[in-house]
C-alpha cells in the first residue's frame, strides 16, 4: 500500500514530504495506522550520516504509537482497535541464544533496525514518520491505558533505553542513582528511578534546569560545571546512566562511584571515547554500555510506567514542523521531547 511519510532525501539535507510503500499484511503482520511519532536525536545522527552511509531516501522514526487496523490470519496477540507501539526494532532472527533469552534487541544475526535497515523480506525498513506502518506482531507492544498516547510514543525507545540499565543494575530502594544529562532520555531515567524507588541525582552542565529535575523525581542536583562538584560527591553512587551523546570526561565521572559502582552509558556520541584503567581498578569500578531492551522488557517498561502514571514530558508538533524541531533538539531547545501528530500527513 501507498503512505503518506517525511523522508530525508539524502545526508543532512531537511526531510520532506514523499510516498513510500508498504508491504501487504501478511500472516504474521499488523498494520498500523500512525497516532504519533516521537523526533529522537539518533534519528538526527542517522538522517545526517553521522554513523555511516544510509539507504536514501530514508523515513525515520522509531517511536511509534498507533491504532491497529488489520491484522494477519495467524495472529492472536493484537485486534483490530488495539493501540500499540513499535521501537526500535521490528525483526530479529528469532533462533539465536540471545533471541531465545529475551535478547533480541542483541540477535546474533543482527536485529532489524525500525528504519534503514533490511527486512527479513529483502526490503529497506522505513520508519515512523508515515501514516501507517506494517510490522512483524510479535514486535509490536500494547500500549496500556493510563498513559497518554502521545507522551507514550517516546518510551518506545527513551523509556526502554533508560529502564533496562535501571533495572538490570539493581536501581530501587537504597541506591543512589545519577543521571548524567536531563534531555529526552534524561527526563526519562529520572522519572523511572524514582518510580522505582532509588536516590536520584541529576548532573548536568549547570543548574538552568534544576527546578525541573526536581520536579520530575530528582532528590538533588547538581552542575558539573563547577569543579568542587567531583569533589563533594567522589566515591557517592552505585550507579550512574550517562545519556548525553557528547564526550566526557570518563575519569570524572568515574571517580564518583563507590566501590563495585557502575557507569552505563546510553549515549552515543560519534567520536570514540577514552579512560585511564586506574579508575576503574582503583574500586573495582566498572564500564558498561546498554542499548535498549528486548521486546518483553519492553512491554515490562510500558506496564512499569503504566502503573506509576509515567509519561514523557512532549511537544505536540506537525509534521511539517520535523525540520525546526531538528534543529531546536540540536541547539537543546526542547523539554523534552517532540512528538509528531501524524493526523495531517494523510
Amino acid at each position: 500500500m501507498r503512505v503518506h511519510a517525511y523522508a530525508a532525501p539524502a545526508a543532512a539535507e531537511p526531510l520532506a514530504p514523499t510516498i513510500i510503500e508498504r508491504r501487504d499484511v501478511g500472516l504474521n503482520d499488523v498494520l498500523i495506522e500512525v497516532e504519533y511519532a516521537g523526533i529522537c536525536h539518533s534519528d538526527i545522527h542517522t538522517v545526517n550520516g553521522d554513523w555511516g552511509p544510509q539507504p536514501y531516501p530514508l523515513v525515520p522514526g522509531h517511536e511509534i504509537v498507533g491504532i491497529v487496523t488489520e491484522v494477519g490470519a495467524a495472529v492472536t496477540r493484537h485486534r483490530v482497535g488495539d493501540r500499540v507501539g513499535v521501537g526500535c526494532m521490528v525483526n530479529s532472527c528469532g533462533e539465536c541464544a540471545n533471541c531465545r533469552n529475551g535478547d533480541e534487541q542483541y540477535c546474533l544475526d543482527g536485529m532489524v533496525p525500525t528504519y534503514g535497515g533490511v527486512d527479513r523480506d529483502g526490503t529497506i525498513t522505513q520508519g515512523g514518520y508515515s501514516t501507517h506502518v506494517v510490522v512483524d506482531a510479535g514486535f509490536v507492544l500494547s500500549v496500556p491505558e493510563g498513559i497518554d498516547p502521545a507522551a507514550a510514543a517516546p518510551l518506545l525507545c527513551a523509556g526502554i533505553t533508560t529502564y533496562s540499565p535501571l533495572r538490570r543494575w539493581g536501581a530501587g530502594p537504597g541506591k543512589k542513582v545519577a543521571v548524567v544529562g536531563l534531555g529526552g532520555l534524561g527526563h526519562m531515567a529520572v522519572k523511572i528511578a524514582h518510580a522505582m524507588g532509588a536516590e536520584v541525582t541529576v548532573l548536568s552542565q549547570s543548574l538552568k534546569k534544576q527546578e525541573d529535575g526536581l520536579r520530575l523525581g530528582a532528590d538533588h542536583y547538581h552542575a558539573t560545571g563547577d569543579p568542587d562538584t567531583f569533589e563533594q560527591l567522589a566515591g557517592r553512587f552505585d550507579l550512574i546512566v550517562n545519556t548525553v551523546s557528547a564526550r566526557i570526561d570518563l575519569d570524572a565521572y568515574l571517580g564518583l562511584l563507590a566501590v563495585d559502582g557502575t557507569l552505563v552509558n546510553v549515549g552515543a556520541p560519534a567520536e570514540p571515547l577514552s579512560l585511564n584503567v586506574f579508575s576503574l581498578i582503583g574500586a573495582r569500578r566498572s564500564y558498561a554500555g546498554s542499548m535498549i531492551g528486548g521486546i518483553a522488557e519492553t512491554q515490562e517498561m510500558l506496564n512499569f510506567c503504566a502503573e506509576h502514571r509515567i509519561g514523557a514530558d512532549v511537544e505536540l508538533i506537525s509534521a511539517d514542523q520535523i525540520n525546526e524541531a531538528y534543529q531546536r533538539v540540536l541547539a537543546s531547545d526542547v523539554r523534552y521531547r517532540f512528538v509528531i501528530d501524524t493526523a495531517a500527513l494523510g
